[in-house]
């Protein structure tokens, strides 16, 4: 008997990918089978958004190119169960194409998605400088920095389970993140270098989908650095998307360095409102991100 061929294990990138490779059910309905590791009981936020735009570029055609999308997430969603798709074509037009995408779970909307995509055209252009940033090359990756900080959030096991949900990205913080020095008010600013954990294929759609999302991990965090909170990790705060929107300027890969220059200009009311952009690492400005989530003091805290 012939001996069974021996492959090599998924690595968190091809977990990823596969996360994204959405099984299409119908014409226009997309279904997401699995859901990626998370600190709190409820899908990742940013898998959904990136999902959506997955199932909305799959109906758009390839000399078109995601330039914006703006979301809401609606309701929590249910890691133990499959996410549907549905993608409704709201326009065709001669330059530009519309998408809306729904994500049900239970029989309920959990998460809404409008996204534009542009065919190719030449214009005016200027940019914003990019602003000064250590080489990431010279930060350490997260598996360096964060044992240093199992106390303060709340030991190996939980830094183990930050690890595992961001295995696919090596994203490298610039300063020390927000559960570094609780109680210490700091300048709502922050940034982080980010590129994926291996080489992706040049499907410009593929790269937007991974920066949609990384793009929603860290930009919160600089409403948390202004009142010198540590974060949902540690749970001195309980948070969560709202919404989300993204318009991408210029090409980019994914899997090369890019730099996340965050702030927050304001939080009110139980919410806190997130600004970003994503920089390649030769100084072009890609990706604008505005973001508002909830983020609510615990009784006590």
């Amino acid at each position: 008997m012939n001996e069974p061929l021996t492959t090599e294990p998924p690595t968190p990138l091809d977990e990823l990918l596969g996360l994204l490779d959405l099984e299409r059910i119908e014409e226009d309905i997309f279904r997401g089978t699995t859901s990626q590791p998370v600190l709190v009981p409820r899908v990742f936020g940013g898998q959904v958004a990136a999902q959506a735009l997955v199932a909305a570029g799959r109906t758009v055609p390839a000399d078109r190119h995601a330039h914006s999308l703006h979301s809401y997430f609606l309701r929590p969603g249910d890691p133990a169960v499959p996410i549907v798709y549905t993608v409704d074509r709201i326009r065709d037009g001669y330059s530009f194409t519309t998408r809306r995408v729904v994500a049900v779970q239970h029989g309920q909307p959990i998460f809404h998605l409008s996204a534009s995509f542009q065919t190719h055209e030449e214009g005016l252009e200027h940019q914003e400088p990019m602003p000064s940033a250590p080489d990431p090359l010279t930060l350490p990756t997260a598996a360096e920095m964060l044992p240093h900080y199992a106390r303060h959030l709340g030991g190996q096991d939980v830094v183990e389970r930050i690890l595992e949900a961001r295995g696919a990205v090596d994203l490298r913080y610039a300063e020390e993140p927000t559960f570094a020095r609780v109680g210490e008010p700091r300048e709502p600013k922050s940034q982080v270098w980010f590129r994926t954990n291996g080489k992706l294929a040049d499907d410009p759609l593929l790269h937007i989908c991974l920066a949609t999302y990384v793009s929603d991990m860290t930009l919160l965090d600089s409403v948390l650095l202004a009142h010198g909170r540590g974060g949902w990790a540690i749970g001195d705060v309980v948070g969560a998307s709202l919404d989300h929107a993204m318009w991408f300027h210029r090409p980019f890969r994914a899997d090369e360095w890019l730099l996340y220059d965050q702030e927050s200009p304001t939080s009110q009311g139980g919410r806190g409102l997130a600004r970003g952009r994503i920089f390649t690492a030769d100084g072009r400005l890609a990706v604008s991100v505005i973001q508002e989530g909830l983020i609510r003091v615990p009784r006590g805290r």
